[in-house]
């Protein structure tokens, strides 16, 4: 069974574009699990069917502990089962899903498998996530050199649009709790990596995404959370003297910002408040 799992934030109408790109034939092995992170937005439940689960969070959970609520779900249900995590302002290029069947009868070692992600100019978005230890460097990079490529390894992939093999997993996999949006998918990737999964990026199957379509609403707040995961995981997965110099550089920039584009330079010296203080409170 292919679960996908999406979480909702006022984005019916994207998650109506992303339903209406998979394959609706009837007795298909395909779920679409939403996890509602707006519990005053009723319009969601329209989307309600036989193939079409939708679970209501309490409050807005942020990105990955909502995820974990839907992956809980799943794994109680299936823990063999194929998860394809995808934004909801994101959706498939094809609806073949066995595609995705076959890639991982043939590549089982893969634990977590990013997709290559399009924008609608058909432009590559992702296409493997990098990190360098040494420097800090979280970037992204098309790996990609050869159209016949199944897979290329790579440090982590973006949580926009990647697929867990929950079978190479003794327990469900889940987000870090602490992230509330951004660097939760780097995190998750590293964690799993450390344990000895594999991950990897495919360009066999993908999806087409809007680039921060939602989030680029709420700007302040956009980059308060990612200046605060980005901080994380600097001090998780880097020595002292990188992230020391990587938030020197990150404070430098963000009091320059604040007299040109303020609400980005308050929102990276929130974030970093934001660290310290959870930091302190630890």
């Amino acid at each position: 069974m292919i679960y996908f799992l999406t979480v909702n934030y006022y984005s019916t109408n994207l998650i109506a574009k992303l339903i209406s790109s998979l394959p609706r034939e009837k007795n298909l092995d395909l779920k679409v699990i939403i996890i509602n992170n707006s519990s005053d937005d009723n319009s969601i439940a329209s989307l309600k069917d036989e193939n079409v689960i939708i679970l209501n969070a309490a409050k807005n959970l942020g990105f990955g502990n909502a995820c974990n609520l839907g992956l809980k779900f799943i794994y109680a249900k299936d823990p063999q089962a194929i998860v394809w995590i995808i934004n909801p302002d994101a959706y498939l290029i094809e609806s073949d899903l066995n595609k995705v069947k076959n890639f991982f009868q043939f590549h089982p070692e893969i634990s977590i498998l990013g997709t290559i992600v399009h924008t609608p100019a058909d432009k590559v978005w992702f296409a493997g996530g990098y990190f360098n230890v040494k420097t800090g460097e979280i970037s992204t990079l098309n790996l990609f050199t050869e159209q016949n490529q199944d897979y290329i390894k790579c440090d982590w992939v973006t949580g926009c649009s990647f697929i867990i093999n929950l079978s190479n997993f003794g327990e469900c996999p889940l987000f870090d709790p602490a992230y509330f949006l951004y660097y939760e998918d780097f995190d998750f990737c590293q964690r799993y990596a450390q344990q000895g999964h594999l991950i990897a990026v495919t360009q066999k199957f993908g999806v087409i995404h809007q680039p921060s379509s939602i989030t680029n609403k709420y700007v302040f707040r956009k980059i308060k959370n990612s200046t605060y995961g980005y901080l994380l995981s600097l001090d998780r997965y880097t020595n002292r003297l990188v992230f020391s110099l990587r938030l020197i550089r990150l404070v430098f920039y963000a009091l320059v910002l604040i007299f040109i584009k303020p609400q980005i330079g308050l929102g990276k010296i929130y974030g970093v408040f934001l660290y310290w203080w959870k930091r302190g409170n630890q």
